[in-house]
């Protein structure tokens, strides 16, 4: 990679593992990864672990994100779970977009943008989830498609507050390699990855779209994640199923550029962790 972006590998763990399971994962996770400064890893649990497993993560390197957010600070919103707890359970960042809030639970873009304005709001890192479907892929909408999407994520006050400075993670998802076993091509994935940036360009500025990390995520695994992560517009992974496991969630990890096992001082020098 030709820039400063730091690689982000990230794993959703979904409807998966109980709270003693997730403990028991990142703990092996945190004795290979906890350490190391090279790639940002992140974990994100399911609400009820959230604050046991940032608790046990609170002196490692490895941060905690959420699965989704309410677009309200509070009130009677019965299940829902706002950016205020959130924080005080340990996240750092928030996912929030994914297909399967979109195809599932009919989440529009619009309400996407407005938890996006919230978490930047709320000094939370948006990890914003785009992509289409195999039917729009088959229709040539792709490029449309992400555009809607990303049009409906950064309403006014999230361009603001980006162009402020506050930071933003976009995961491409295609929807069709989620969960399926089909993973899109390093080239496909590049040339949407692409897409995105100029879109970030045109839209934003320069400055953010070169600075911005964008992953990409869909069947992600230990044996394709070091092709994926080649390509000069993927600057990560947000990984499903294979965050499960911690020896393959740690493959990946291990396959991304740059990686090392040490700590990386300010002064781009290694140390023993």
């Amino acid at each position: 990679m030709a820039n400063a972006r730091k690689y982000m590998i990230a794993g959703n763990w979904k409807m998966n593992l109980t709270v003693d399971e997730g403990l028991r994962l990142v703990e092996r996770l945190d004795s290979k990864v906890g350490r190391q400064t090279s790639v940002d890893v992140v974990v994100g649990p399911s609400f009820v672990a959230l604050h046991e497993i940032a608790n046990l993560l609170k002196w490692s390197k490895i941060r905690v994100a959420a699965q989704n957010m309410s677009e309200f600070e509070s009130g009677a919103y019965t299940g829902d779970v706002s950016p205020r707890m959130l924080l005080t359970s340990g996240c750092s960042d928030v996912i929030l977009g994914h297909s399967e809030r979109r195809g599932h639970f009919s989440e529009s873009d619009e309400s996407i943008g407005r938890k996006v304005a919230l978490a930047l709001a709320n000094k939370l890192m948006p990890i914003i989830c785009v992509g289409e479907t195999a039917d729009e892929r088959d229709r040539s909408e792709t490029e449309s498609v992400l555009a809607r999407q990303l049009k409906g994520a950064f309403p006014d006050s999230v361009k603001e507050n980006v162009k402020a400075g506050q930071e933003i993670v976009i995961a491409y998802e295609p929807v069709w390699a989620i969960g399926t076993g089909k993973v899109a091509t390093p080239e496909i994935a590049q040339n949407s990855h692409s897409f995105v940036r100029g879109w970030l360009r045109e839209n934003l500025s320069a400055t953010i779209a070169d600075s911005t990390r964008i992953l990409y995520g869909g069947s992600v695994k230990p044996d394709n994640a070091a092709g994926l992560l080649a390509q000069e517009d993927i600057d990560g992974a947000l990984v499903g199923g294979c965050s499960l496991k911690s020896s393959e969630f740690s493959a990946i990890i291990e396959a991304t550029p740059g990686y090392t096992p040490e700590v990386v001082t300010e002064s781009g020098a290694a140390k023993s962790a």
